[in-house]
């Protein structure tokens, strides 16, 4: 298996993950804070969403040889919001606070399939070369999937960790 197929496999496997932990929580669960935090699932979700704009926008700038644009909200804080990353997140947070879980739920599962579909595009060479991209300085584009990737991750384990320690997960979740 190649480098790349193995990031698009991570990828989905998260993916396919946070579907499978979602599908199993009611809607109080969705929405109810994660106590001690006031975090929601709801909330987590829309963070991640959020934070994947920006490796969306990376993909799409290899795809068509450009600049990456960003979202509009990555130029409120500075030349590189993820140096603020409190800020950013408390942004976040009450950005999408008053969002329905419904309109979350799908903006984020149709931006990981876009992701998911723009990263398969990237031919493996530009995906992996260090300098390839000069806006990605000594990055390589696989760099930032990784970092989507473990960005999910990371959420996801501590969700669980949450879940379980709080009785919280439905007896029908399954996850490999």
């Amino acid at each position: 298996m190649s480098e790349k197929q193995r990031i698009l496999t991570a990828l989905t496997e998260i993916l396919n993950r946070w579907l499978i932990l979602l599908a199993s929580l009611g809607d109080e669960q969705i929405t109810s804070p994660l106590h001690p935090s006031a975090w929601t699932v709801k909330d987590i979700i829309a963070h991640l969403w959020t934070w994947q704009q920006i490796s969306v926008a990376r993909i799409e700038a290899a795809l068509y040889d450009r600049e990456p644009e960003f979202p509009e909200w990555w130029y409120r804080f500075g030349p590189d919001p993820e140096e603020q990353v409190d800020r950013v997140n408390a942004w976040i947070y009450a950005t999408n606070k008053s969002k329905p879980w419904t309109i979350i739920n799908s903006d984020w599962k149709a931006q990981f399939q876009l992701y998911l579909d723009l990263t398969g595009q990237v031919p493996e060479k530009d995906l992996l070369e260090p300098g390839r991209y000069a806006w990605m300085g000594d990055y390589t584009l696989s760099d930032s999937c990784l970092g989507s990737l473990e960005h999910h991750e990371e959420h996801f384990d501590k969700l669980h960790t949450w879940l379980n320690e709080h009785g919280k997960l439905n007896g029908t979740y399954k996850v490999s």
